[in-house]
């Protein structure tokens, strides 16, 4: 069973970020070294409970050793590193147990608490203890910290200023925190009362006003229009049988969870407004084909640009979900196979294939139908953060397809400054054999080009227009000029939304 979850009074929260005020991923890298701070990125606690005893008393020694690698200290030691919180404010707020009140009677922590920074902000970010401190399998209704998919979800959200916010499924609170940031008003769900607990205490420790409601999906915001959605819902597709958490599992069957986000969330978004997510989906023959069921099952029409990330087969995405529950065979052999076989017989009794994984944008028109229907594949690394690439990316969609063929050609471009040429040939070749026009930024894209569209995009550099290269380019490779013309519009529309040309 967890503990029973923290509250943080008013008065509580300007004592305890008073004592936290020194206590940042600067200091605590400092002070237990680059090592130990790589082992961390490894979940290996050792080295840096090394590193934070041989500081002795020193605050920032003592805050991490409490709160991020879950030691044990002294009473003494505690009021050390909280002098103006204390110890028994401390525990009044859930955040510590103690045996007893005397200078040597043991103090731990009962959450998980650290900084978590931009690079213009800096908060703290409280959460259930992890499997790395606790050495146990995590309870259902744990409360995940800032991981690896919060991270992603903050990296592509687009931080415009906007009006409400909707963070659906908040878990610890840490993209509402984000969207405080850029907006009037932020409305923060989750269907764990322990989650919305722990959003509570990082909104008050941080100065943040949040409207938290309980509730399970669109229900509490029913009827309520937001101008951005942002989500990083229970997408974890848990088969009967195999161990479910509430942080990660949303309780529909497969992919439901993501499925009713996508086809509902139309109804809350205002005119222009945006849904940006994270999720999974099965594939049973070709993963759009799943998308074009969601979508056309919304009430609302939604422009919609889905980039896939990954994939997993069937055997694959148990494995790695198992892992993250702690199921492994080294803590129990028949437990581990018997998860393993809900899994599989699960997915093959539904015929499912794999599990994609990816970001999703879904935007509702301001006026008319939607414009913009992207479903893609992309791998290898990308640029962070990602929400000024979607951004600009709606951005030149909608220019270049409110444009007729003939005021694309009136365009006079640029090449983006991250944009590179590369070329590939056998050496004894006196031209090369593959040209691939690279994108260093973003996505990373890279565009294989002929001769004719290499050329054009080499030419880009504001002093003529799209039509007037083209029309230089077929007088120059000997090829009628609108059959140029025609070859070359649809990668020119191509190369503007996907920021090559600006």
């Amino acid at each position: 069973m967890s503990s029973a979850a923290p509250s943080l009074d008013p008065a509580a929260a300007p004592r305890l970020r008073e004592d936290l005020s020194l206590w940042t991923n600067a200091a605590i890298a400092d002070l237990i070294g680059e090592r130990a701070v790589h082992a961390l990125d490894r979940e290996q606690l050792v080295p840096a409970r090394l590193a934070a005893r041989a500081a002795g008393g020193d605050p920032v020694a003592l805050l991490t050793r409490l709160f991020a690698l879950g030691e044990v200290l002294t009473v003494a030691d505690c009021a050390r590193a909280l002098p103006s919180l204390g110890v028994d404010g401390a525990a009044a707020s859930g955040l510590v147990a103690t045996a007893g009140a005397s200078d040597d009677d043991p103090v731990r922590a009962l959450v998980d608490l650290r900084p978590y920074e931009t690079e213009t902000q800096r908060w703290w970010v409280a959460s259930d203890l992890g499997e790395a401190v606790t050495a146990r399998r995590l309870e259902g209704d744990h409360v995940l910290g800032v991981g690896g998919a919060s991270l992603t979800l903050a990296s592509i959200t687009m931080r415009r200023p906007v009006g409400r916010v909707l963070d659906l499924g908040t878990g610890c609170g840490v993209q509402a925190l984000h969207a405080a940031t850029h907006a009037d008003t932020v409305v923060a769900t989750d269907i764990s009362e322990r989650a919305l607990a722990f959003a509570a205490l990082n909104a008050r420790l941080n100065e943040v006003a949040v409207d938290l409601r309980h509730g399970s999906l669109l229900e509490p915001v029913a009827g309520e229009e937001f101008h951005l959605v942002v989500s990083n819902p229970p997408f974890v597709i848990t088969p009967p049988g195999a161990p479910s958490f509430e942080y990660r599992d949303g309780g529909l069957p497969g992919d439901g969870i993501v499925g009713a986000l996508v086809s509902g969330v139309g109804s809350v978004l205002a005119p222009g407004g945006v849904a940006q997510m994270l999720g999974n989906w099965e594939i049973r023959t070709d993963w759009r084909e799943r998308w074009e069921e969601w979508l056309a099952a919304s009430p609302v029409p939604l422009d919609v640009w889905v980039v896939q990330r990954d994939v997993l087969d069937a055997a694959e995405y148990a494995e790695t979900w198992l892992r993250d529950a702690g199921v492994v065979p080294e803590r129990g052999r028949v437990e581990f196979d018997a998860a393993y076989e809900a899994y599989l017989a699960d997915f093959d009794r539904r015929g499912v294939e794999g599990v994609g994984f990816g970001m999703v944008l879904l935007r509702r028109p301001v006026s008319g139908g939607p414009t913009l229907r992207r479903l893609e594949e992309l791998e290898g690394p990308v640029a962070s953060p990602l929400g000024p690439t979607f951004e600009a990316g709606l951005a030149a969609h909608d220019r270049v397809s409110s444009l007729s063929d003939a005021q694309l050609l009136d365009l006079r471009l640029v090449v983006a400054g991250d944009v590179t040429r590369e070329t590939y040939g056998r050496p004894l070749l006196a031209d090369p054999e593959h040209i691939l026009i690279r994108q260093g930024g973003g996505f990373g894209r890279a565009v294989k080009a002929d001769t004719a569209l290499a050329g054009f995009v080499g030419t880009c550099d504001g002093e003529l227009t799209a039509g007037q290269i083209a029309g230089a380019l077929a007088a120059l490779l000997d090829v009628p000029a609108d059959v140029m013309i025609a070859g070359l519009l649809p990668a020119l529309r191509e190369l503007i939304e996907d920021g090559f040309l600006i």
